[in-house]
C-alpha cells in the first residue's frame, strides 16, 4: 500500500513538472543576430525590439513561418499576401522606430537557416516559453558546436512552468508541445 502511495505521488510530481520538462529559457548574452522564430504574430516579435535596443545584438532576422493553404492557393493565383514577418518588420522599423539596416525578412520559403547564419558565433533564438527546449535541441541539433544558441522568449510570455495546468491556454500549450519534445528527442522532430 505504502509503494502504490508513493507511486502515485511520484506519478502526480512528474505531472506537475511537466511545465519545467518543455520550458528552458537561456541566460541571454551578447550575439550577432537576434532570429525570431515565425507562428507568433507579435509576442515574440516584439521581445526582439527590446533586446536590439538593450544591446544583445546588431540585428534581427525575423522568419516568416509557415504559409497556410489559403495563402499557398492564393500565390498560384499570382496574389501574394504580406507574411507575418513582413508585417512586423514594416511594425519594428516603421512604427517602433528600429534602423532599417537592423531588421531581415527571410523570404518564404526559408530554404536554409544554417546558410543566413553563416559567420556568426551566437544567436538569440525567440519563441513561445513553452517551445523553448524542443526549439533548443533542434537549434543545437542542425548547428552543433558551429553556433551557440541562446534560447529564450517574451517577458510578456504568460506560461509560467510551475503552474501550467492552472490555466485553459497553459494547459493546451503543455498538452501540444510535450508529444512534439518527445518526438525530438526520440530523432523524429526536423
Amino acid at each position: 500500500m505504502l509503494a502504490a502511495a508513493g507511486g502515485v505521488l511520484l506519478a502526480a510530481g512528474t505531472f506537475f513538472s511537466l511545465g519545467h520538462l518543455i520550458a528552458n529559457v537561456n541566460r541571454l548574452a551578447p550575439a550577432d543576430a537576434i532570429y525570431v522564430l515565425g507562428g507568433s504574430r507579435a509576442t515574440r516579435a516584439l521581445e526582439a525590439p527590446r533586446l536590439y535596443r538593450e544591446g544583445y545584438a546588431p540585428r534581427i532576422v525575423l522568419s516568416p513561418g509557415g504559409q497556410e493553404f489559403a495563402e499557398r492557393e492564393l500565390a498560384r493565383q499570382g496574389i501574394e499576401l504580406p507574411s507575418d514577418a513582413e508585417i512586423i518588420g514594416d511594425l519594428l522599423v516603421g512604427r517602433l522606430g528600429l534602423p532599417k539596416t537592423a531588421v531581415l525578412v527571410l523570404p518564404r520559403p526559408v530554404d536554409n537557416t544554417a546558410h543566413e547564419a553563416e559567420g556568426w558565433t551566437r544567436v538569440i533564438v525567440i519563441t513561445d516559453r513553452p517551445s523553448t527546449r524542443r526549439t533548443g535541441h533542434a537549434f543545437r541539433r542542425v548547428f552543433g558546436n558551429r553556433l551557440d544558441v541562446v534560447i529564450t522568449c517574451s517577458r510578456d510570455d504568460p506560461f509560467e512552468p510551475g503552474r501550467w495546468w492552472a490555466g485553459r491556454w497553459s494547459v493546451r500549450a503543455t498538452f501540444h508541445e510535450v508529444p512534439k519534445l518527445l518526438a525530438y528527442w526520440a530523432g523524429l522532430g526536423a
